[in-house]
Parts: C-alpha cells; sequence; structure tokens
C-alpha cells in the first residue's frame, strides 16, 4: 500500500475570472501526508500546453483515421531534485509551494471540440524508485492575448463585406446590411439592420444568424463543423416588395472564444443575414465575427487586437505588482494564514526534512502577495492598434473558409428551417 496519501495540488488564481495568458505566474501548494517515513527520488511540477486533432472516415477497409499534434509550452518547477540515492521525508503532513512562469508567446487559447481540444494541463508528479509515481492533474483555462479580425471575402453565393456593411445583388434579389460591431464578448447582442428588395415570382423570409465553424486539420486532410449559437426569422417578404429589418443576435454566454493562431484547429464565426427562398440558393451576406474574452478589451468595430501584457483580461498579473521590501534570510511556509515570500526565478530549493516544507535561500524574494488575496485594481482596457496599415489589403476570407458545395458541406447544421 502506497504511503502517499491526500496528494492534493493547489493554485491561486490572477483574476475573477481563473484565466491565465502568457507571462503570468502560476503560484500555488503541492500537499500530502505520508504514513510513514518514505524515500523519494524527485517531486516536481510541471505545466504543458497542447493541441491535438483526430478523426476516422469511412468504413471497413477504407477506414481512415487522421491525427495531428502540437506542443507549445511546457515549464517546470522541482520541488525535490531528482537523485540517485533519494531523498527521506518524515511521516506527516507536507507542503510544498512552486511558482511557474508562463512564457511570452502566441499560444492559443483553451479549447474543446468533438474532434480535437487545446488543453493546459498543471502536474503535480512524485517518482519513487521501482514504484508508479503519484500525480494530480489540474486544468488551467488559458486565453490567449492575441486576436485579429478576419479581411473581407467571398463565399460561394454571398454578398460582400465592406467593414460593417454588406451587399448582396443578383437577379431580382438584394440584400443591404449593416452590422454594429464585429469584436464582441459572450454574452454581448449585435444589432443587426436589413433592408431587403424580393421582385422575384416567389415569397421568402429574412433570416438571421450566428454561426460557429471549427476547422480540424492533420497533414493534407481536414473536418469541418458548423453549429448555428444564434438563430432569428422576420416576417415574410411577399413578391414584388421591400422592407427594413432589424434584430438584435445574443451571442451565447458559453459562446468559445475564437481561434487563429493553432496550426491544427480553428474556430470561427460569423453573422449570416439571408433570405430563405424555397427550391433556389439562398442569397446572403457574412460577417466575420470575432468573439473574444469578457473584459479583455475596449471593443470597437474595425480593430485588431493584441498582443497585451500580462494580465491584461479583466486582472492585473503578477508583473504589473512592484515587489516589496523583504529582509533577507529564509523564508518557510507560515503555519496558519499569511503572505508567502517567493523567490528569484528558478531557486535552488533546501529541504528541511524535519518540517516537511521547502524553503528558499537566502536571497531578497521578489514576490510577496497575501494568501490568495488580491486588492482590487481599476481596470484600464489597452488601446488597440489599427487592423490594418494605410493602404495594405485584408487577407482574403477564402483562405480561412476553404469553399464547398454550396455555403455548408455535409457536416454542417445550419439547414434550412
Amino acid at each position: 500500500m502506497s504511503p502517499i496519501k491526500d496528494l492534493n495540488l493547489i493554485y491561486e488564481a490572477v483574476n475573477p475570472q481563473d484565466t491565465f495568458s502568457a507571462g503570468d505566474t502560476v503560484i500555488g501548494t503541492v500537499t500530502f501526508n505520508l504514513t510513514k517515513e518514505t524515500k523519494v527520488k524527485s517531486l516536481a511540477v510541471k505545466l504543458r500546453g497542447d493541441a491535438h486533432v483526430h478523426w476516422s472516415e469511412g468504413t471497413g477497409d477504407n477506414r481512415r483515421s487522421h491525427t495531428a499534434h502540437r506542443k507549445y509550452l511546457k515549464v517546470k518547477d522541482c520541488l525535490v531534485a531528482e537523485n540517485s540515492k533519494g531523498t527521506v521525508l518524515p511521516q506527516g503532513v507536507h507542503r510544498f509551494k512552486f511558482r511557474l512562469q508562463i512564457p511570452q508567446g502566441d499560444f492559443p487559447s483553451s479549447f474543446r471540440g468533438i474532434h480535437g481540444r487545446i488543453e493546459y494541463i498543471l502536474q503535480a508528479k512524485m517518482s519513487r524508485s521501482w514504484r508508479m509515481p503519484a500525480d494530480v492533474k489540474k486544468q488551467l483555462k488559458f486565453v490567449s492575448k492575441s486576436f485579429s479580425v478576419p479581411g473581407q471575402g467571398m463565399f460561394p453565393h454571398s454578398g460582400s463585406v465592406d467593414k460593417n456593411v454588406g451587399v448582396f445583388s443578383k437577379g431580382q434579389v438584394q440584400i443591404s446590411a449593416t452590422i454594429d460591431k464585429r469584436i464582441c464578448s459572450p454574452g454581448d447582442t449585435l444589432s443587426v439592420v436589413a433592408k431587403m428588395s424580393n421582385f422575384s415570382s416567389k415569397t421568402t423570409r429574412p433570416k438571421f444568424s450566428i454561426v460557429q465553424k471549427i476547422l480540424y486539420r492533420a497533414n493534407v486532410s481536414h473536418k469541418a463543423s458548423y453549429q448555428s449559437l444564434y438563430k432569428m426569422v422576420g416576417e415574410i417578404l411577399p413578391q414584388n416588395s421591400e422592407q427594413t429589418v432589424s434584430c438584435q443576435l445574443k451571442v451565447p454566454v458559453d459562446a468559445v472564444n475564437t481561434v487563429h493562431n493553432c496550426e491544427i484547429l480553428s474556430v470561427d464565426h460569423y453573422v449570416k443575414v439571408y433570405l430563405d427562398i424555397s427550391f433556389a440558393i439562398d442569397p446572403e451576406v457574412l460577417f466575420p465575427l470575432n468573439i473574444v474574452p469578457s473584459g479583455f478589451v475596449n471593443l470597437h468595430s474595425g480593430q485588431a487586437m493584441g498582443p497585451y501584457p500580462a494580465g491584461a483580461i479583466g486582472a492585473p498579473g503578477y508583473s504589473d505588482f512592484p515587489p516589496p521590501a523583504f529582509p533577507t534570510g529564509p523564508y518557510p511556509m507560515p503555519a496558519g494564514p499569511g503572505a508567502y515570500g517567493y523567490p528569484a526565478p528558478n531557486p535552488t530549493q533546501q529541504l528541511n526534512p524535519t518540517s516537511g516544507y521547502n524553503q528558499w535561500p537566502q536571497q531578497p524574494a521578489p514576490y510577496g502577495y497575501p494568501n490568495a488575496a488580491f486588492p482590487p485594481v481599476p481596470y484600464q482596457a489597452p488601446t488597440a492598434p489599427p487592423m490594418f496599415q494605410q493602404g495594405e489589403q485584408p487577407p482574403n476570407y477564402m483562405s480561412l473558409f476553404p469553399p464547398s458545395n454550396g455555403t455548408f458541406n455535409t457536416t454542417g447544421s445550419d439547414h434550412k428551417s
């Protein structure tokens, strides 16, 4: 029977949303109880960020699997350094503090879908000679600092988009639509106004929806899925008539963030304004839409965002606080509530086997915070730079949405109704 009991991993949140970004610091404690004196080979905490996609298609002998993987980051803090003889820990409760600095980089946001995921796993692992290691894992919610708004482009049978105005004109049907913003957060409301003309021989009905597209890539293969997140239907538009329709589209509070910076997985959103015509291709206008975390930036239509300094999402990061003055000397873990003293990056920790706590070397500690408590700091949204330089053409939207038979392929879930 293993002498390791109640192995637990606790980290401190850096903002009310409990999210992390590039440049943030993950600080926490590993705790466990030893029922007897135990020789430990190593004890470490690491944070990994990976993306993985997998799907299968075909049947029988023609069945094929597609898989791709990307590793974005791996940082590690050794709490008990590995050595050939091992380190003897006494019986009792042990607590080890850790501190992991997430490097700067253009890492994608956390995501989980049917055929793929982007995840950031925090793991504490204790190894012993000739024994199975004991470990505990927790998933961190990571939010990318880098967002961009897709440029104008053409979908099959869809209207062209110029900033926040979209126009479709073909034959006897015309659509002219405007949208108030193309960057929003979950829970926001979008205002859409559309002027529609129907001089055809059929009646039609205007429809509005927010569509999510997820594209999985593995080598030269790809698989797309579509989902209508919100939909509204207008009144019937008779033959030889015109009407102006306005509607409010609600972005679901559980909508996932747009993901553009992962090579094997992308998540895109767009607003679709169209006329539902029976037995005919629906004329439509599609507005690219970026869904970003709440409180990330003061959103303005047509602007790009990021990258931004650590702590820009909802709350200040650790680097925003000036280091307090601490006297030199060791800083053992306090027995009751109080402030932790954290050392300079990559310290060599000295183990005190009699107390069960790891202690820091004798040097000034550049970080010191109340235990899991931070004073409120007024949030000031950074000013985002313009999306495109003067004279620069935005990227073709076809590069983000490969053409297919019709607007949606057979895996889509947005059908006429």
